[in-house]
């Protein structure tokens, strides 16, 4: 908890939290970033789950790299986040769920986008349902953790 506390004094933790703008601005970034790397993802499951089936499959790997834009700005935001609020989040059990079902749903991501066009169907179905609920147990788990922490700065706790 000690070094929490100091680390949350550091002068990037600390302008990240007090500056009036740079909250909602890297929150907005990661929101933004979520919507690309979870809603692509999405629809990548769905057509692989056979929903538009006459929307090719070459067409939605067009769309892999916006996936990946997104990834990249939610790693960016998501650690400046975690700068400004280290205590609030490693301390709570659902940051480390999240993070879990963030690497599970990156893997079956990869993978499935590995197997797109690939006659194997019933392997790609279950690998998009996989991708799914990775990807709303990230997002889940990442909305509570705005309501469900116990230690909000561990300077508090530390004296």
């Amino acid at each position: 908890m000690e070094w929490l506390a100091w680390f949350e004094e550091t002068a990037l933790s600390t302008w990240v939290r007090e500056e009036p703008w740079v909250f909602p601005f890297i929150l907005s970034v990661h929101a933004l970033g979520m919507g690309l790397s979870a809603g692509v993802s999405t629809a990548i499951n769905l057509r692989s789950l056979g929903l538009a089936p006459r929307v090719p499959v070459e067409l939605m790997k067009r769309f892999l790299p916006l996936v990946w834009i997104g990834f990249s700005a939610n790693t960016l935001s998501g650690v400046m986040l975690l700068i400004g609020y280290p205590a609030k989040a490693l301390t709570n059990w659902l940051f480390y769920g999240k993070l879990l079902f963030l690497a599970l749903g990156v893997w079956t991501t990869i993978r499935l986008c590995r197997q797109l066009g690939n006659p194997s169907a019933e392997a790609n179905k279950k690998l998009a349902v996989a991708s799914l609920l990775c990807w709303a147990g990230v997002i889940v788990a990442g909305r509570f953790l705005a309501y469900t922490y116990t230690i909000l700065l561990a300077m508090w706790w530390v004296e």
